[in-house]
């Protein structure tokens, strides 16, 4: 399975009284990697969205499992967790620099038409993003055989 790493340091806006991060930052931190995982992939979302297509989200899942601070580097994977031509579901985890797992999720995704919000299939509007995908899940589904 196709994992993209990206990194952020914990800047101190992106926390609450307590010193830790405030959870909507993690949710910030999934579309970073999501957007590094797509460029990995060989992929930009500004060129999708200057076609005329979004990728809005319809679900977001969340747990914290430890928290991070100021001044930690936080390290986001991300990865194809399910695809089936349509819908696409993100995985992630987020860990701290000793390498602990601070929050795992996922998102979930179609491509939308801008003008009518109408679905869309990646495969008829964007066949390499298709393909791409489809082969990151095939590793995926042969890794966990």
């Amino acid at each position: 399975m196709k994992v993209s790493k990206t990194s952020v340091e914990v800047r101190y806006a992106e926390t609450d009284q307590m010193g830790i991060v405030h959870h909507s930052n993690y949710i910030i931190w999934m579309e970073l990697g999501r957007t590094q995982l797509i460029k990995d992939l060989g992929f930009s979302y500004a060129q999708m969205e200057n076609s005329g297509i979004l990728a809005p989200v319809l679900d977001v899942r969340v747990s914290y499992q430890k928290p991070l601070t100021y001044g930690e580097e936080a390290i986001i994977h991300t990865w194809i967790e399910s695809y089936d031509g349509f819908k696409v579901v993100y995985g992630y985890e987020i860990h701290n620099q000793k390498g602990e797992v601070s929050v795992t999720g996922s998102t979930t995704h179609v491509c939308v038409k801008k003008e009518t919000f109408k679905p869309v299939r990646l495969k008829k509007m964007f066949p390499e993003w298709h393909k791409a995908y489809e082969k990151a899940m095939k590793k995926q589904e042969l890794q966990e055989s």
